[in-house]
């Protein structure tokens, strides 16, 4: 078979020869090494001129970062973590750990008592020779001696000086020791949401003594329903700070701080739930301060009474309140008397079994604890309040003289 026997294929052509391929190289470097050396020689200083652009643009990047105008903003910096543990150091020995000590009637006179349970405390005044602490009602309440730990191990004995159950606080005193500092007091007035909060205090028992936890500030007007006798019904609302710093038994009585290590609240609860996370409540230093002085100066808080035992409608079924109270159908809410203390304010004003309060001076009432925080923090010992109740279905009015218990 010859090479035309497949005349459709197309012909071989030859190949170009290597030789002639390469023959444009040559002159083309040529140039390129000719044209850079005329540069140099024409400019010698040309490649000192890139380096300095090249460093001028590193300095320029570990200098600032470059607004776009021209000027260059310096970085900020702060060193966080040494203005914290500086705080911390400071104000630590300011909160102790609180232990109750109770008795048992059966051991008889003399006998040891028991650690019924731990809490915290913090160091709020030093004066003539005597140390002040503030910490939870709950932590010291029953107890027959409180026993406070001092951050250095030191064990004091305190007197309580008074106790409070509706603000949950409770002050104690003890003989100064060498070294006590007091916290200096802030201001929760002005608190935001999200600036940052350090918790301190003895979480689960003294040896755990001088736990920091850092979070922020989760809320600042939170209403808690507190159920002092657990039946299940609230008998107070307690207005707190919310925070996500950790707050666990034994830090109960403890400090809340700002970052200028000021006392800005005191660690109270935390919600205790399988389900919830990083939810503790504090109760603002700015609510705490006057029940604090009270206790101090009388050792307890003197609040105004009626003198009656009364319960919330709402918790009675609708037909007593058609039926027993005799209520029209326009009121929906309000607190029954259950019993009149004889001689009492409201005995002394013809009050009765059955009255059922719905105003205080023309202000609702819809449960009892609308009537205990009219009483309690709007109105004074010896005010008179007028009192809007119903008896027998008809609307009437007195006048009462508050007094004291």
């Amino acid at each position: 078979m010859g090479y035309n026997d497949y005349p459709d294929q197309p012909q071989s052509q030859p190949k170009p020869s290597k030789k002639k391929k390469g023959k444009w190289l040559v002159p083309l470097l040529t140039g390129i090494i000719l044209g850079g050396l005329l540069v140099l020689i024409i400019n010698p200083d040309f490649l000192k001129s890139e380096d300095r652009g090249a460093n001028s643009a590193k300095e320029e990047m570990n200098d600032g970062i470059s607004s776009g105008n021209g000027t260059v903003e310096q970085p900020m910096q702060v060193d966080v973590s040494t203005q914290l543990t500086e705080i911390i150091e400071q104000v630590t020995p300011a909160v102790v750990g609180i232990s109750n000590i109770q008795q048992h009637v059966s051991w008889g006179a003399g006998a040891d008592g028991i650690e019924a349970g731990t809490g915290s405390g913090v160091i709020y005044k030093v004066e003539n020779g005597e140390t002040y602490i503030v910490t939870n009602h709950h932590v010291i309440e029953d107890a027959d001696t409180v026993e406070v730990i001092m951050h250095d191990d030191t064990h004091m004995e305190a007197e309580i000086i008074g106790s409070d159950l509706f603000t949950d606080l409770a002050v104690l005193k003890m003989e100064s020791g060498k070294g006590d500092t007091a916290l200096e007091i802030g201001s929760s007035a002005n608190l935001k949401v999200g600036e940052p909060a350090i918790a301190i205090g003895n979480p689960l028992g003294v040896y755990l003594s001088s736990t920091v936890t850092q979070g922020v500030i989760s809320g600042t007007e939170r209403t808690i329903p507190m159920d002092f006798n657990f039946d299940g019904r609230p008998d107070w609302q307690a207005e707190v700070i919310q925070t996500d710093a950790a707050i666990n038994p034994g830090n109960s009585g403890g400090a809340l701080i700002n970052l200028y290590g000021q006392l800005i609240g005191i660690n109270s609860m935390k919600i205790n739930e399988e389900a919830v996370e990083g939810i503790g409540f504090a109760i603002p230093i700015d609510r705490a301060l006057p029940v604090i002085e009270e206790l101090e100066k009388n050792g307890e808080v003197i609040r105004p009474y009626l003198g009656v035992e009364t319960y919330s409608i709402e918790e009675l079924p609708q037909y007593e309140w058609r039926n027993t109270l005799q209520l029209p159908l326009e009121v929906d809410g309000g607190v029954y008397v259950w019993s009149v203390e004889k001689s009492s304010p409201a005995d002394l004003a013809g009050m009765k079994q059955y009255d059922v309060i719905v105003e205080l001076d023309g202000e609702p009432v819809h449960n009892i604890i609308d009537l205990r925080k009219i009483l309690y923090e709007n109105k004074n010992v010896g005010d008179t309040v007028e009192v809007t109740f119903y008896r027998n279905g008809e609307l009437n009015k007195t006048d009462i003289e508050l007094d004291v218990q």
